[in-house]
């Protein structure tokens, strides 16, 4: 007779009212606050509004007229746009630390297997959003605009508006930062059981269509952001299922993992008995 005795849950008797919940919910945003408010005024004294208004200008000035510059049609976008520029690039920023305050106010209910592929799966995904953005930044906005440029007839002065163009790319950003999020998303779906690396591999043929309709809808009507956007899907979901199955492994339980000399690690025979 067996005398193992099923293993002590290691989260029993952590439960926490919901007022402490809250409050401690109150604390993680106001850590989300300091960090956002440190890094713009930090970005307001260096480079300043203006510096950063240059920087993310640089695509679409490379490709206007001599001399051109953007205008700001309403009354209050001299004010805005650069104010909502500082937020826009603050918060970029400081996305490691907000990204950490979520998980922290998620790692009280989670096992210790899983707090250590909590932090490296936030780093991951912090540097995935960074290189989305950088993508569109030094490639995908100076094609685009090549590209549309190349359509302005000469009797039209190519001058747009401070505000649409912030707009703009402040869309593309978070279109290219959500969807180089792909191997996470990948990778935690194959490792909480939802789906399994067949599928995902079948699947293959029937996610292309998808980035395909994802890029045509959240990016602008020109055949370069779609494929800049499309095609670094459909690379990053294999580079997920490549990942899938070592993170699963790593990222096992110890309950999980199969004691060396069971039947599991045993390939099976398959001789007829004699």
């Amino acid at each position: 007779m067996s005398d193992t005795s099923p293993k002590e849950d290691e989260l029993a008797g952590t439960e926490q009212p919901f007022v402490q919940h809250l409050m401690e919910l109150r604390d993680r945003l106001l850590y989300c606050i300091y960090g956002i408010a440190v890094a713009v005024a930090l970005l307001a004294l260096w480079p300043g509004p203006n510096g950063l208004i240059d920087f993310i200008a640089q695509p679409i000035k490379a490709h206007m007229p001599p001399d051109a510059k953007l205008i700001a049609v309403g009354v209050f976008s001299p004010f805005f746009v650069p104010l909502k520029v500082l937020m826009m690039v603050g918060m970029l920023a400081v996305l490691p630390w907000l990204m950490y305050q979520i998980w922290a106010f998620v790692a009280p209910g989670l096992y210790s297997h899983e707090k250590r592929f909590a932090l490296p799966l936030i780093i991951f995904g912090s540097l995935l959003a960074y290189v989305g953005i950088a993508f569109v930044q030094f490639f995908v906005l100076d094609k685009m605009f090549a590209f549309i440029q190349g359509f302005t007839p000469d009797s039209v002065a190519a001058t747009p508006d401070i505000a649409s163009y912030v707009e703009a790319i402040l869309s593309l950003y978070l279109a290219f930062g959500l969807a180089f999020q792909v191997p996470i998303v990948v990778m935690l779906l194959v490792r909480f059981g939802l789906v399994d690396i067949a599928k995902l591999k079948a699947f293959r043929g029937y996610f292309i269509v998808v980035a395909f309709i994802i890029a045509a809808v959240v990016t602008p009507p020109d055949v370069i952001s779609q494929l800049a956007l499309a095609i670094p899907m459909c690379l990053l979901y294999e580079v997920g299922i490549l990942g899938a199955g070592w993170f699963s492994r790593i990222s096992r339980a110890p309950e999980e993992v199969p004691e060396p000399g069971t039947a599991v690690d045993k390939p099976a025979d398959d001789k007829p008995a004699s």
